[in-house]
Formats: structure tokens, C-alpha cells, sequence
């Protein structure tokens, strides 16, 4: 087991030189974690955080996280990082959460922010590129949130995405991919993909961006028309060469013939619009390739969330560009203490259980004591 965990560190390390962690947290150095986080001051009722490792774990120290304290409160809390783009990159989100609270409602979600959020004012009207994670209340919701914010507006993830509900700790990951296609792990198996441009309903802006575009090009070119009208006009009677290779010699036009200026009122109406517009879609470079899924200015990562019930834990946060690098910290943190946490809580379960057995025993001891003992006071004041 130990060289086990000593390959998958060695990897790790192997893999950082080729990764970029944008952003990674284990709250492994005591108090400091203070240091890097921040909590919101916007509301005095905001509920307090304290790094813990819960009621059970796998081991002590590797499972501490950030946890949540007190009932029926609004949390916001975020740690800043040096901001970058993931334009053209792939972008991976990556952490742990636990409810041992068995949450009955309330978030167990992360926001990644701008670089220029107002930290201490963090709340929930505070703008977010990505919010990722679960979320449960009652028996209707119990979904994983993937919601990005495109074209100031937020979008959410059209399909309907489980989250898990029991007590331990699980491991939510988000991979956002440049060609446009995504995944949603849970527990390091992926439990839903696709793509980002059709799971959040982003063709109509699509759609919207060409015709806009495409009216905008076409007027252009009819003003371009107008103004070259006296010069010029399409040879209408020319055809293409049979002996034509548009591989080698490029696609075909018609030529320019000398057209005389036009008289008597009449004005030039230029190509016609479906003809200029077959000629435009031709080239398969105009379709813009839109950034659903790029954000320019990422520098902060935090928890803005709800809970009736509190205890949830939330660590091993990790922002890369690396898909294996996140793998294998990931076996390197969750994969080594998810089993032991497991132990842990069925010795507790087992423990639990034999001490209620004892206190039930002890408890019938001393209904059968006082039953005795007041038979022996009525038996013996009859005898008298």
C-alpha cells in the first residue's frame, strides 16, 4: 500500500511538469488556510467556517476541509489565485464534498469568479463564470448543477444530473474541453457528457450571432456593390471551363466586365442576397467559433451556498488544464482515505449500535430493580 501511494505521488509529480494548476487546496498547514480565505463580511448572519475532518474520516489530517457550523445560515467564502484564461484550453474542476450531516436541504456547490470579485462583499447578486456541484432539498431536488454564464446570462445544464446523498465523501469533477464537449464526474466515473453548445440550449445565440453577422456582411457588400456599379458587373453569359481544377486552380468566378454608369433614376441593387450568401457559406471558416465555454479573467474560486442542516466539508479543491494530472491527484487524496473513511464510520456505526444495546440493558435492569424492590416493600407490609 505504501508504494502504491508513492507511485501515485510520483506521478503526480510527473505529470505537474506538463500540467498548469491554476489552484489547489488540501488544508494540510494548520490555521493558515486563514491566510488564503476569505470570509464575506455583506452579512453579519453569514454562518462561520472551521477546518475539520468531520465525526468520521480516513485519516485525520488528509480529510480536513473546510466546514460548514451552524443551522439555517447563508455561507460565502472565496480564495484568490493569479487569473488566467482557459481559452483554447481544456478547463478542470475538481473537488471533494461530504455531508455527515445526512443533508435533508442546501448546497454543496462551488462558484468560480472573475478575478476582480469584491471578496469581502461576497453574496449571492455577486457574478460567477461557473457554478458546479451538488445540491439537495427534500425528495425532488437532488441534482449536480453545471450552470456557465455566456452573453451575461446564466445557463444551466438541460439534462438532469444525480447527485449522491449519503454521508460520505465524494468526488465531483467538470472537465470543459476547447472543441466544445464536456464531462461530469462523479466518484472519477463519468455520469454525463456531450455537448456544451446543445446541453445548455446555447444554439439559438448561435443562430442569432450568424444572422446578425451575416446582415451586417450582406450590407456591406451590397454598399461595396453600389459604389463599384459604375465600373463593374458579373459576365451573366460566362460559364465555367470544362478543363477547370478547383483543387489547383481555386474556385471559379465569373469575370468583371466594364459596366457604363446607370441613368434616369435607376439605382444598382447589387448581387442578389441568396446568391452572395450560398457564396459566403462556402467557406466552412465562416461560421465563428463562439466561446461558450472560454472566460478570460478566472482568479477566485468559492462557496456561496444555503444549509438548514450544517457539517458539510468541503477540500481537495483543484483547478488544472491537465486531465490526467486531475486523475491522479485525485487517487492521490480521495482514492487513499475513501476506503478507511468507510471503516471508520461502520467500527462507529457498530460501537453506536452496542452502546444503545447497553443502555437499553441497563435500562431494563433498573425498571426490573425498582419492580422488585417495590414488591419487596408491598409483600412485607402485608406480612405485617
Amino acid at each position: 500500500m505504501a508504494r502504491a501511494r508513492v507511485l501515485i505521488w510520483a506521478v503526480c509529480a510527473l505529470r505537474l511538469a506538463l500540467a498548469t494548476v491554476y489552484f489547489q487546496e488540501e488544508f494540510l498547514d494548520g490555521e493558515r488556510w486563514r491566510n488564503r480565505w476569505v470570509q464575506s463580511t455583506n452579512d453579519s448572519q453569514f454562518g462561520h467556517f472551521r477546518v475539520s475532518s468531520g465525526k468520521f474520516y480516513g485519516h485525520k489530517e488528509k480529510d480536513k476541509g473546510l466546514q460548514t457550523t451552524q443551522n439555517g445560515r447563508f455561507y460565502a467564502i472565496s480564495a484568490r489565485f493569479k487569473p488566467f484564461s482557459n481559452k483554447g484550453k481544456t478547463l478542470v474542476i475538481q473537488y471533494t464534498v461530504k455531508h455527515e450531516q445526512k443533508m435533508d436541504c442546501g448546497g454543496g456547490y462551488i462558484k468560480i469568479f472573475p478575478a476582480d470579485l469584491d471578496q469581502k462583499n461576497l453574496n449571492g447578486k455577486s457574478q460567477y463564470y461557473i457554478m458546479f456541484g451538488p445540491d439537495i432539498c427534500g425528495f425532488d431536488i437532488k441534482k449536480v448543477h453545471v450552470i456557465l454564464h455566456f452573453k451575461n446570462q446564466y445557463h444551466s445544464n438541460k439534462k438532469s444530473i444525480r447527485c449522491k446523498v449519503d454521508g460520505f465523501t465524494h468526488l465531483y469533477a467538470l472537465v470543459l474541453r476547447p472543441d466544445l464537449s464536456y464531462e461530469v464526474k462523479v466518484d472519477g466515473q463519468a455520469i454525463e457528457s456531450g455537448s456544451i453548445e446543445y446541453d445548455w440550449n446555447l444554439t439559438s445565440f448561435r443562430k442569432m450571432e450568424e444572422s446578425s453577422a451575416e446582415s451586417k456582411d450582406w450590407n456591406q457588400a451590397k454598399d461595396a456593390k453600389a459604389q463599384d456599379w459604375e465600373q463593374h458587373f458579373l459576365d451573366a453569359s460566362a460559364s465555367k471551363p470544362s478543363d477547370w481544377n478547383s483543387e489547383l486552380d481555386g474556385d471559379w468566378q465569373a469575370s468583371l466586365l466594364q459596366k457604363p454608369p446607370y441613368q434616369d433614376g435607376l439605382k444598382p441593387e447589387g448581387i442578389d442576397k441568396d446568391i452572395w450568401l450560398h457564396q459566403k457559406m462556402k467557406n466552412t471558416n465562416y461560421l465563428t467559433q463562439y466561446d461558450l465555454s472560454e472566460f478570460e479573467n478566472i482568479g477566485a474560486i468559492g462557496l456561496e451556498l444555503w444549509q438548514v442542516r450544517s457539517g458539510t466539508i468541503f477540500d481537495n479543491f483543484l483547478i488544472t488544464d491537465d486531465e490526467e494530472y486531475a486523475e491522479n491527484f485525485a487517487k492521490a487524496t480521495w482514492g487513499e482515505t475513501k476506503g478507511p473513511e468507510r471503516e471508520m464510520d461502520a467500527i462507529q456505526a457498530k460501537e453506536e449500535v452496542k452502546k444503545a444495546r447497553e443502555e437499553d440493558e441497563e435500562l431494563l435492569a433498573g425498571k426490573f430493580h425498582m419492580r422488585e424492590s417495590h414488591f419487596n416493600r408491598y409483600y412485607r407490609r402485608d406480612e405485617l
